[in-house]
């Protein structure tokens, strides 16, 4: 891999022949997204400015730094590849190196956003077998064919017969929307656009109002304004105002969930058109999507430890969910994943679809639909009591905040308690659905767990993937006699929880699942 790589690089002086930049045409791009970051803070700059009359000419040296800032970073940016090594470099004042073996490289996602696409050029991320953020190797950028063909090398260790594109080479290359079909056995899953109706449901427009709206309040304060005085926002304010709280309401209710659906809409769009999944000749799988910034990921096999099945409340309703990978090299994105990251092997969709894709990518059908062993009544018991402690607590707020001289919302202050009451059955509720998805089960090679309401997440993990186990017991599971297992991996968000067990029952299971492992430490 390494020769043929270098292959460009023969005219350069022999001192420097294996140190390489990246491609000079990311300086059409950091500026851009430089300016970009920093775009409240040089409004900010130019209106500050502008009361002493030279606004255009501070918020042009502040552009002008900015700029100064991409260039410093391709200028120290360096990075080697070698047969059994890659390693990076960057930065001037805090200088800081990044190396991995070959052989510890697990995955490798190809970005292109709209100006990559324009430019022929990729950004490549390598992850390790350290799935830390940090510890990714990130080259921004090369041009998307040799991005293309590093991927193949690295993943499938094995030296391309003729590779004589130079990673410096200025010509600009057409971004396909996803890899050659040459390599893959068979395509797995291919988005539905049906699939789209199910955006509202997953709440993503919704942190994207909150992105929309922090943005403009961030630019707003950098120019001293205020929110209230924009006209648009004075004149609905004052309509509103004129009309009874309950119709207003209403219909601020009804525009803010068309707005959000329409934001959700609009993002589940961007990021998972053409979403395609398949299995490649070599032993990976490969997950390609996106509309305007297009993304490729490849994951080895033999790194895979298992899946996760998503189920947040609104698409478990709708029978939908997401499925995502578990693996070395991914970036654990944690219980508030959106379903978006590296790891997608299913976007929102029916959970039938995730369920047939999760058999076809485990090799095995009946993993996720295996029947789970609930948990004892003590579980059960501490699911109601947790639930009536926190709605008694919302309560007891409410009913003092509706006391004369304490109210919480004058206009509703008499609503506030009556409404907090529904918080009763609706934690009852939402306490047996948390019981009823509770379970565990062990099937053939792997280990299954359940747990969640609000977002139900089925784990199906590979016992030996399973590298130790930890017993947990808080004070109140002290009292109540259960104890909280946790298998620990070098995957995915690396701990998985089983909640509330009895002790004997979790290390009959800990034994079961993986002999010898846990009962070492018990002797």
């Amino acid at each position: 891999m390494t020769e043929t790589l270098r292959e460009g690089f023969a005219n350069l002086p022999e001192a420097d022949s294996e140190w390489r930049r990246l491609n000079a045409r990311m300086l059409l791009i950091h500026p851009i997204k430089e300016i970009g970051r920093f775009f409240p803070a040089l409004v900010g700059v130019f209106f500050l400015g502008n009361s002493g009359g030279k606004g255009h000419w501070w918020a042009l040296g502040a552009g002008v730094l900015v700029i100064m800032m991409a260039l410093l970073r391709w200028v120290t940016t360096r990075f080697r590849i070698t047969p059994d090594k890659i390693e990076v470099r960057t930065g001037l004042f805090r200088r800081k190196a990044l190396a991995a073996s070959a052989d510890r490289v697990r995955t490798v996602d190809l970005t292109s956003d709209i100006l990559h696409r324009a430019l022929g050029l990729a950004k490549v991320e390598i992850g390790t077998a350290s799935t830390g953020r940090d510890n990714r190797l990130i080259l921004d950028s090369l041009p998307t064919k040799d991005a293309q063909q590093l991927r193949i090398d690295l993943l499938h260790r094995r030296t391309p017969a003729s590779h004589a594109d130079s990673l410096t080479s200025g010509e600009t290359v057409a971004i396909p929307t996803t890899l050659p079909d040459a390599t893959a056995k068979h395509l797995i899953l291919r988005l539905d656009p049906k699939w789209i109706r199910y955006a509202p449901l997953t709440l993503s427009g919704v942190i994207s109002g909150l992105i929309i709206v922090g943005f403009a309040w961030r630019i707003l304060n950098e120019i001293g304004g205020q929110i209230n005085r924009i006209a648009a926002i004075e004149q609905t304010t004052q309509a509103l105002a004129k009309l009874s709280t309950w119709v207003a309401v209403a219909i601020v209710t009804i525009a803010l969930l068309l707005i959000v659906t329409l934001l959700s809409v609009v993002g589940y769009v961007l990021a998972f058109w053409r979403f395609r999944l398949s299995r490649h000749d070599g032993g990976t799988l490969h997950v390609s999507r996106g509309l305007l910034t297009t993304r490729a990921t490849s994951i080895e096999e033999r790194r895979l430890r298992g899946v996760e099945l998503v189920e947040p409340l609104l698409l478990r309703i709708a029978h939908a969910g997401r499925m995502s990978a578990i693996s070395t090299g991914l970036r654990a994105k944690g219980r508030e994943s959106n379903g978006e990251g590296g790891s997608t092997l299913v976007p929102p969709a029916p959970v039938s679809v995730a369920s047939q894709v999760g058999g076809e990518v485990l090799r095995d059908r009946g993993a996720l639909t295996a029947p789970l062993t609930r948990h004892g009544p003590i579980a059960n018991r501490r699911r109601y009591s947790r639930a009536f402690l926190v709605s008694g607590v919302v309560i007891a707020i409410a009913v003092l905040a509706w006391k004369p001289g304490l109210p919480l919302i004058p206009d509703l202050s008499g609503v506030v308690p009556v409404v907090s009451l529904a918080l009763i059955p609706i934690g009852a509720l939402l306490a047996r659905d948390r019981y009823r998805n509770l379970g565990h089960a062990l099937h053939d090679g792997y280990l299954v767990r359940r747990a969640g309401s609000l977002s139900r997440r089925t784990s199906v993990l590979q016992r030996d993937g399973v590298i130790g186990w930890n017993l947990r017991q808080s004070f109140f599971q002290r009292r109540s006699g259960v104890i909280t297992l946790t298998a620990t991996t070098a995957a995915g968000a690396q701990h998985y929880d089983i909640r509330d067990l009895e002790p004997s029952i979790a290390v009959e299971f800990a034994e079961s699942a993986v002999p010898g492992l846990l009962r070492q430490f018990l002797a």
